[in-house]
């Protein structure tokens, strides 16, 4: 199970619960898959709704692995993700919005 003041977020993979969480190595590892310079400018590409199917893709990718998960990004491309691409966009959203969250605050 999650635990969301850790910054945990449940995602299902191929009907198999995982827990994803965005480490300071999993942000480092999103940036340089993303291209982007910052944190900073990482939360503002996500913010301002620029962000594609691969940004989805990088951001669980990088959730998982901050949660223990070995694999690469190649291993979730056939996966079934619970919520289809829906459910993978609110698994990312939650997974950035956790890690910048202040336990307590709104």
């Amino acid at each position: 199970m999650a635990n969301p003041w850790a910054g945990e977020v449940a995602l299902r993979i191929d009907g198999v619960a995982h827990v994803a969480k965005l480490t300071l190595g999993a942000l480092a590892e999103l940036e340089d898959a993303l291209g982007e310079g910052s944190l900073f400018a990482l939360v503002e590409r996500f913010e301002s709704g620029r962000i594609s199917g691969r940004d989805v893709l990088a951001l669980i990718v990088a959730g998982l692995r901050g949660g223990g998960w070995q694999g690469r990004a190649e291993d979730l491309r056939q996966a079934d993700i619970e919520g289809g691409p829906i459910g993978a966009a609110r698994v990312a959203a939650q997974l950035l919005a956790r890690a910048f969250a202040v336990p307590g605050e709104a």
